[in-house]
C-alpha cells in the first residue's frame, strides 16, 4: 500500500493551496482533508483553544489514525500547541505546518519579524520560533506584528484584496528592520505573488510544511 496522510484544518482558507501542494510535492501520497471551521471561531472567541477545541481535535486525530495514515498534518498555527499535546495519544507522527518554517527562519537571521493576522496565533507561533532558536543554539530578536482583523476579513468577508492591503504594509515596514519575515498563518500564502519587491526573505509555512511532511513519512 502507498503512503497516506490526513490534514486537520480549522478553515477552508488554505484548503486548495494544501491540496495542490501535496499533489505537486508528493503526488503518490493519498491525502484526506478534515475541516472544522468551528475550531478557529471558538479559539478566536476565547483568545485561546478551549477544552471543546481540544476534544474535537483529538476526535479528528483518532479518525485520521483509523484511516491508517502515516502522519497527521496540523494546518492551523493557533492550535499548534494542542497538536503538541495530542502527540503522545496517537501512534503516528504529528507534523505542524509551521515547524519547518520556524527552523528555517532561525537559520536565516538573528532579527526575525513575525507577522500575524489573528491574536490567538501570536503566542503559539512566537514560542515555536523561540523554541527553534533554542534548539539551534541561536540568539534571536523577535519582532511581533499583529495585523488586527485581517484574518476575519479573509474568512468572514472573503475579501482577499482588503486582507492583502492590510498585511502588505506591515510586511514592508518589517523588512526595513529585520533579517527575515515569517508569515505566521498559512492563509497568508495568498500574499506571496505581491512580495517580489521585498528584498528580505519572506517565509510562508504551507510549502515548507508539506516538504517536511514528505520527509517525515519517507515518501
Amino acid at each position: 500500500m502507498g503512503k497516506s496522510v490526513a490534514i486537520v484544518e480549522t478553515s477552508f482558507v488554505s484548503y486548495e493551496v494544501l491540496k495542490a501542494l501535496c499533489a505537486e510535492i508528493m503526488p503518490d501520497v493519498t491525502v484526506t482533508q478534515i475541516v472544522d471551521e468551528s475550531l478557529i471561531r471558538e479559539v478566536n472567541a476565547n483568545g485561546a483553544p478551549t477544552d471543546g477545541v481540544r476534544r474535537r481535535m483529538y476526535s479528528y486525530y483518532q479518525q485520521a489514525e483509523s484511516l491508517g495514515v502515516d502522519a497527521i498534518f496540523n494546518q492551523c498555527s493557533s492550535v499548534g500547541e494542542v497538536a503538541d499535546s495530542l502527540r503522545p495519544f496517537v501512534d503516528v507522527p504529528v507534523v505542524k505546518i509551521d515547524e519547518a518554517m520556524a527552523r528555517k527562519a532561525v537559520s536565516l537571521g538573528k532579527k526575525i519579524a513575525m507577522i500575524a493576522t489573528v491574536a490567538s496565533t501570536v503566542g503559539p507561533s512566537s514560542r515555536l520560533i523561540e523554541s527553534a532558536a533554542k534548539e539551534a543554539g541561536e540568539e534571536i530578536e523577535l519582532d511581533i506584528r499583529l495585523v488586527k482583523g485581517a484574518m476575519m476579513v479573509l474568512i468572514e468577508e472573503g475579501n482577499v484584496e482588503k486582507h492583502n492591503q492590510m498585511v502588505l504594509g506591515e510586511i514592508e515596514a518589517a523588512a526595513k528592520e529585520n533579517d527575515v519575515i515569517v508569515l505566521a498563518q498559512g492563509s497568508m500564502v495568498v500574499l506571496l505573488p505581491y512580495l517580489k519587491h521585498i528584498e528580505k526573505p519572506v517565509l510562508s509555512s504551507p510549502r515548507l510544511g508539506v516538504e517536511y511532511l514528505k520527509e517525515v513519512i519517507g515518501a
